[in-house]
């Protein structure tokens, strides 16, 4: 088995016969080793079959952040889903899942749990997805210890949401591309800087924002019930310039669709501008 790319001692990229790219994981099978040597095939434990080739690479810079282990929780949420659904999956489903999961326990474990917004229209509307989500929870449990909350679940179904849909028709594909791009603009122009579009961080908010835009052009009110203002209270507080920044969003989508931006989503929208410019920041320092 000849080694194309090698992610870390334990995960590398190749091909198999009909020359598919495969992710392949086995404890020290890459130790020592670069592109174009071989691996023992009894070294390996694990192996993804990816159609989309642009994934591997997305895939190989997410574990330079996160433990392979997240890698092999995102493969049974999947497997789980495709059974359960009928339906493929694209191939981003391991990058969006690896990361939101390894987000999510990281902030499990500071003590910082965020509410998902949409949480009562996902039930309503994705029972399918959201059941797949609770067991995912159980998934995540047997692999980290950690037990979420129900809103990770929703969160988890609304990625395979994503990961199912194709288009929303021409007309909305259109609007859906305009409040992304122009949402980008403004974070681009209110910190007078650029984004690296290449980055996982960048892909990070990019999800956020098409599940946003979406919301947006199907006119989706979130009804979430009333509580306190602690998240909200908190994100304004901590990230002062990416609450200011999230504020120009909420006045550009007022006045171009007449429409309300939630607290929920503000909390969601600051903590995303925030990571995506101050990772940037402190690559640029580094």
């Amino acid at each position: 088995m000849e080694i194309k790319k090698v992610f870390n001692n334990n995960v590398v990229l190749t091909r198999n016969s009909k020359g598919q790219e495969m992710v392949v994981m086995g404890r020290g099978l890459a130790f020592q080793k670069k592109a174009g040597e071989t691996i023992e095939t009894d070294k390996v434990e694990k192996t993804f079959i990816l159609d989309n080739r642009g994934v591997s690479d997305k895939i190989g810079e997410l574990l330079r952040e996160v433990p392979e282990e997240y890698l092999t929780i995102a493969d049974r949420i999947i497997s789980m889903a495709k059974e359960r659904l009928g339906a493929g999956l694209d191939d981003y489903a391991y990058v969006a899942l690896m990361d939101h999961i390894s987000f999510g326990v990281t902030r499990h474990k500071q003590g910082m749990v965020l509410r998902n917004a949409l949480i009562w229209e996902i039930k309503k509307y994705y029972k399918e997805e959201f059941s797949i989500g609770l067991q995912a929870l159980d998934v995540i449990e047997e692999e980290t210890g950690i037990r979420m909350e129900e809103d990770e679940a929703a969160s988890i179904a609304l990625h395979l949401v994503n990961s199912r849909v194709s288009g929303e028709g021409l007309d909305a594909a259109v609007q859906i591309v305009k409040v992304v791009n122009d949402t980008l603009n403004i974070v681009k122009y209110h910190y007078k800087m650029e984004i690296d579009e290449t980055s996982i961080n960048y892909e990070r908010f990019l999800t956020h924002l098409r599940f946003f835009a979406i919301r947006l052009v199907r006119r989706e009110k979130t009804e979430v019930p009333p509580g306190d203002d602690f998240m909200f209270t908190q994100v304004q507080t901590r990230y002062p310039e990416a609450f200011a920044c999230s504020e120009k969003v909420t006045s550009y989508v007022e006045k171009t669709f007449n429409w309300s931006i939630s607290k929920d989503e503000k909390v969601y929208l600051t903590i995303h501008i925030h990571r995506v410019t101050s990772r940037q920041e402190l690559n640029r320092q580094g």
